[in-house]
């Protein structure tokens, strides 16, 4: 069933659009690790949160995707900018269904990402959008790095 769902969430004319678009994987400069999941799964559960409204939690077990791996691969496709490249691609192709469905994924991906940045989503989710340009604060060269004393502990001699 999970299969047949993923199929009709993501058809394979759609993942042809897509599937070129996603930042490749780096490799890990310690190597080992957990296997990557599989990208059109992850895909298909983003697709799903996307188009149904729901939560994270929604996604059911059955399509192989833990829930911090959708979100946190929702969140990093979003930093690449993923779903705009995806609406470009979608208005280059001739059928009119493909660029209506992605139209409204990436409409879904825009409003669910603007959420999360303005903090009405969950802590989780939030922490994961941490990696958005905008709330990277940069440290001004050249200024003072201040220490404040502790405050004295009441009842403590000097």
């Amino acid at each position: 069933m999970a299969d047949a769902l993923m199929r009709r969430l993501v058809p394979d004319d759609l993942w042809n659009l897509v599937e070129p678009l996603l930042p490749k994987a780096s490799k890990r400069p310690q190597g080992g690790g957990r296997a990557r999941a599989d990208a059109r799964s992850v895909f298909a559960a983003v697709t799903l949160v996307l188009s149904s409204n729901g939560s994270w939690r929604s996604v059911p077990s059955s399509f192989g995707v833990a829930v911090p791996t959708a979100h946190r691969w929702f969140a990093r496709w979003t930093v690449a900018g993923v779903w705009e490249q995806l609406r470009l691609a979608a208005s280059r192709q001739k059928d009119p269904e493909l660029a209506e469905w992605v139209n409204a994924l990436v409409d879904a991906a825009m409003t669910r990402a603007r959420a999360t940045n303005r903090g009405s989503m969950s802590a989780m989710a939030a922490g994961a959008m941490a990696e958005l340009p905008a709330r990277v604060v940069p440290k001004v060269p050249g200024a003072p790095q201040t220490r404040r004393p502790l405050p004295a502990l009441s009842g403590a001699s000097a």
